[in-house]
């Protein structure tokens, strides 16, 4: 489950003092973070969770045995959590999390080790920039670790009505869409968004602030979209999926959000 990762205060000494990155190193540490997906995602957010999930209090499927847990800590305290998973743990369930929703052999075919990331939550006591970024500096550490080349997963936004988020999916069409080679697009189902059937105006700076923290993240980096959307009614939100080049990223990670 766990493997060796650099020290994350090699890319950034001004990493918060009494704030630890690392993996997961026990099931208790994975089950710490489990419960803080469960409060954000469930408690907090209006995710739907299963009869096992509200009993245990925790947030679980088949990929948290498989995958990798990035951590951080605060006094020896789980206070955030991004998981990370590569081709090893999808072939062990059997397909990424996101090909659920999306069409991904563009990144299947890609050369290299490429990374899915999720279940990127922090405890609501810690949301603050210092914890961000330490999550960060702690995905930017791994994919140097492991020579990761493709980064993608599924960017949500809150809520399961297509009329009212037409402005941010189509800004999000008419601005940052995949080059062909990078175009996951969206399952058919009936809870796929078609982009080209939306037609909303939309305005840059209304819509930009209206965009989660993470998914702003991402189109800083030079994050892209795939084609169409997906209502993720269990987690009450609408998916896209972003993909993002792992090329000089820790570089430009550093750059952009730790100035």
């Amino acid at each position: 489950m766990t493997h060796q990762m650099t020290a994350v205060h090699a890319l950034n000494p001004a990493l918060p003092d009494g704030l630890e990155v690392r993996l997961a190193e026990s099931r208790a540490e994975v089950a710490a973070a489990q419960r803080i997906r469960y409060r954000v995602f469930y408690e907090e957010m209006g995710a739907r969770p299963s009869a096992a999930m509200r009993a245990l209090e925790l947030d679980f499927d088949d990929y948290d045995r498989h995958c990798d847990h990035l951590l951080v800590l605060a006094e020896g305290e789980v206070v955030g959590t991004y998981r990370l998973i590569r081709r090893r743990a999808a072939e062990a369930v059997g397909r990424f999390y996101s090909a659920g929703e999306f069409d991904i052999g563009p990144f299947l075919a890609a050369d290299g080790e490429i990374l899915e990331l999720g279940r990127s939550c922090v405890d609501a006591r810690w949301r603050h920039r210092g914890t961000l970024q330490a999550l960060w500096q702690g995905l930017a550490a791994y994919m140097v670790d492991n020579r990761i080349r493709l980064l993608f997963g599924c960017g949500s936004l809150p809520g399961t009505d297509p009329r009212v988020l037409a402005p941010q999916l189509a800004y999000l069409r008419d601005n940052h869409l995949a080059p062909p080679a990078l175009r996951g697009r969206a399952l058919d189902s009936a809870d796929k968004v078609d982009f080209a059937a939306i037609d909303s105006p939309w305005e840059a700076r209304r819509v930009l602030a209206s965009l989660p923290p993470l998914l702003k993240g991402y189109l800083r980096l030079g994050g892209v979209i795939g084609d169409g959307a997906v209502i993720d009614r269990p987690f009450n939100t609408t998916d896209v999926l972003v993909v993002v080049n792992a090329a000089d990223i820790a570089g430009r990670y550093v750059k952009r959000f730790s100035a």
